[in-house]
């Protein structure tokens, strides 16, 4: 099939643009609820667990905080089997609901002074509908996306995903920083942490109206059409897909901690370790994050351009050879400093997001691409991303050794260094609706010859 034969199935330029437009928007609504878990991680630590020991404190916040990404898997398996099922948009829709009710429930819970160990629990219970939520909802956006795009400008387009998480990560920052700075200390730990909690309800109502206008992907719906074509069982398809699952699940371990170390760590490093005062972190993190998120669209260019292998290589590299020097810079303790650290460790970080939106999709066939880039995705991210709070709270605690997180980080990138060495070049490998066509082109033909 000629790459023109292919390209049949794919949106025109404008319904592209309104496809990226509403996926970008829902899904930077879904992650902001998210991420202000973990900008507000220290008040959350005084406000729902006893008085007593504050890095105890902070460790049961990040227990929790990993906790969400447990339920991820089971999310990503449950939504990926549904949008397999019955399409991409429905659930698309339904993820970002079910993130906003929990997020604002989290902002209307009691503390731990008002109703004991309940309270806790009742924050984990939250937390987890929002991992649950999660696990359906990046991989789900991005096959949206890619499903509409051409087949030499995926990543252009699909780098847009990676984009809107970092610019949502940027505003929940944003939201942490002006209320720190506009609120006293009292009033901040009191009720004004809840706030950013409160906004995800009528944020959600906005994605939602958002998603409920789109269209089923083209390249789905001709799998939909397709009378010979069934959606394998979650069982098939790992006996089927599992060789490219844990190939591509061992890169996404390093996209997953760099992406918790950078953009939800790394505030709670430079207050706690390091000892910056609340408002200069928070300023240094909108910052970087804000850069992050520009600079992944250029990335997505770059990568349809040199490939994925290439990518997948330059990502390692960059946070192996940078981690160490990052984190000894932003022990300076300066704006500066912070700034400059976070931005060296985003030039990798926002690398490895990058090529693995686009890898999400191009390793596995239409009809179980949501089932299998869901699992696969999420559960890498409650491996190593749930838990990178938590792993760097505890190395720093145990090794005494302030810059311990920064020697895991170029760990995991040796690992994944040597995973990408072994990654097929998927670039340019055309998707075909028909069941059974893209099973026809082994994952390391040349892409040459592929179209």
């Amino acid at each position: 099939m000629s790459q023109a034969d292919s390209g049949s199935t794919h949106a025109d330029a404008a319904t592209l643009r309104k496809v990226t437009t509403a996926a970008v928007a829902g899904t930077m609504i879904e992650w902001f609820d998210f991420a202000i878990y973990g900008f507000m991680a220290p008040i959350i630590a005084i406000t729902f667990f006893p008085e007593g020991n504050p890095v105890a404190g902070l460790l049961q916040t990040f227990a929790i905080f990993a906790v969400a990404f447990a339920l991820r898997p089971l999310g990503g398996a449950y939504f990926g089997m549904m949008g397999d099922r019955i399409g991409r948009k429905k659930v698309l829709a339904l993820t970002v609901l079910l993130m906003s009710i929990a997020t604002a429930a989290i902002g209307f819970l009691p503390g731990y002074q008002t109703i004991g160990i309940w309270a806790p629990i009742l924050l984990m219970l939250a937390r987890c509908l929002q991992g649950f939520s999660a696990g359906g909802e990046y991989a789900g956006a991005v096959t949206y996306v890619i499903e509409h795009a051409p087949d030499d400008r995926r990543s252009r387009y699909s780098s847009w995903m990676p984009s809107a998480t970092f610019a949502s990560f940027a505003l929940a920052a944003l939201i942490s920083y002006l209320l720190t700075v506009g609120l006293s200390a009292e009033a901040m730990n009191s009720w004004g942490w809840r706030v950013p909690f409160l906004l995800a309800a009528p944020l959600g109502l906005v994605a939602l109206y958002i998603r409920s206008k789109l269209d089923e992907s083209p390249i789905f719906q001709e799998v939909l059409d397709s009378k010979e074509a069934e959606h394998s069982p979650l069982a098939a398809t790992i006996r089927e897909q599992w060789v490219p699952m844990v190939r591509l699940g061992a890169y996404i371990s390093l996209t997953a901690l760099s992406f918790y170390i950078f953009s939800t760590y790394m505030t709670t490093f430079l207050r706690t370790v390091v000892g910056m005062e609340a408002h200069l972190v928070l300023l240094s993190n909108v910052l970087a994050l804000g850069f992050a998120a520009v600079l992944a669209p250029f990335l997505g260019v770059a990568c349809d351009r040199i490939g994925r292998r290439r990518t997948m290589i330059a990502s390692a590299l960059l946070l192996g050879a940078l981690a160490l020097p990052a984190y000894l810079l932003a022990g300076s303790g300066t704006l500066g400093s912070a700034l400059s650290a976070q931005v060296m460790l985003a030039l990798g970080a926002v690398t490895a997001n990058v090529v693995t939106a686009v890898l999400l999709c191009e390793m596995f066939p239409t009809r179980v691409r949501y089932t299998a880039s869901a699992i696969t995705y999420n559960v890498s991210y409650a491996i190593f991303g749930g838990t990178a709070p938590f792993v760097a709270t505890w190395l720093i605690v145990a090794t005494d050794n302030r810059i311990a997180p920064a020697i895991y980080i170029t760990v995991v990138a040796a690992v994944a260094f040597a995973v990408a060495l072994l990654t097929p070049e998927t670039a340019g490998r055309p998707f075909h609706a028909a069941e059974g066509e893209e099973d026809d082109l082994p994952l390391d033909t040349p892409a040459m010859a592929r179209a």
